[in-house]
């Protein structure tokens, strides 16, 4: 691990912990505070007796990872304590919710909205990808608010899943099953742009409330995905603007090499606002709250548990 940000002694030596922020199979979140700034953080405890050795490895390689990366739209990892049972990773706190559970609190919201939610996101992968970073699990749930404040700063968070990769193609079939990219469904290799139909499929929800591949059957939603059909179906996309179907298509665009990337995606018309309108989107909030029960009350497992009958040619190593 970053020697720069690994620190010896007792953690409670430093910091007060606080209430529950949140649970995971790794463990937990809490809320600190620093015992002599007062400054509030938030820390990830993963349990060592939890961990194979390729968690541990995944670990090391997310610790490396958030180490280096210093950008406003990246949660701020400063510090990783261990102890003999646990290890304990000292970060930014984010209090203000996960993107679509902050949308549906909203009276009014707009083609021009999603479009200012997506650009941080956007720039925060661009500078990913220029550090040889993929974040390769990109979702709502792990977009989140600094702050309760309206205007608060979207974050991402979790690089649990995150690689620095090279010239060479990823082959680790990883993800989240609604927001894989088909090319990690083929087994056949994949480079960085995954994480650019990933935010197509973001996009996609942000302006309707559901998204274009579903399947409660997740080898149905596979075939979905490795078709790549994008339909824009009425009465939910009549009112949407044509720009923002264009982006949406140049997304989701099956060839990795034709889709579009982080600069292209930034210039895009519908991004910069160079087309009228960019329309009001009355129904979206309750349709993007239906979405979200329905996540929440299907518990969706590791894309490799999914794939493992869909794919018999599933690799386990991580290239």
């Amino acid at each position: 691990m970053d020697l720069a940000i690994l620190k010896n002694g007792d953690i409670k030596d430093k910091y007060l912990f606080e209430k529950t922020l949140g649970q995971g199979s790794f463990g937990e979140v809490k809320k600190l505070k620093n015992k002599t700034t007062g400054e509030e953080l938030a820390v990830k405890i993963i349990n060592k007796s939890d961990m194979q050795q390729e968690d541990l490895l995944a670990l090391q390689t997310e610790v490396e990872i958030l180490s280096q990366i210093d950008h406003p739209n990246v949660v701020k990892l400063f510090e990783v304590w261990e102890d003999k049972l646990k290890f304990f990773m000292v970060m930014e706190i984010m209090t203000g919710g996960e993107l679509f559970d902050r949308i549906v609190e909203k009276d009014h919201y707009s083609e021009k909205e999603a479009a200012d939610t997506i650009r941080p996101i956007v720039d925060a992968i661009r500078y990913c990808h220029k550090m040889g970073v993929a974040h390769r699990d990109l979702k709502p749930e792990n977009l989140l608010y600094a702050t309760r404040d309206p205007h608060s700063i979207i974050k991402i968070s979790d690089f649990g899943l995150a690689k620095i990769y090279d010239s060479s193609l990823m082959t680790t079939q990883c993800g989240t099953p609604s927001y894989v990219a088909p090319e990690v469904l083929e087994g056949k290799g994949y480079d960085e742009a995954v994480d650019f139909w990933s935010i197509g499929i973001i996009l996609y929800i942000l302006l309707c409330g559901f998204p274009p591949f579903y399947d409660d059957d997740n080898d149905k939603l596979f075939e979905l995905i490795a078709k790549a059909k994008v339909e824009f179906p009425s009465p939910y996309w009549d009112n949407i603007s044509d720009p923002a179907k264009d982006l949406i298509r140049k997304l989701l665009n099956a060839d990795p090499k034709s889709r579009l990337k982080s600069d292209a995606i930034l210039a895009h018309p519908w991004m910069v606002g160079d087309v009228t309108p960019r329309k009001a989107l009355p129904n979206i909030t309750d349709k993007i709250r239906e979405y979200n029960a329905k996540k929440k009350f299907k518990k969706v497992g590791t894309l490799a548990m999914a794939l493992s009958r869909w794919n018999t040619a599933f690799k386990s190593g991580d290239k």
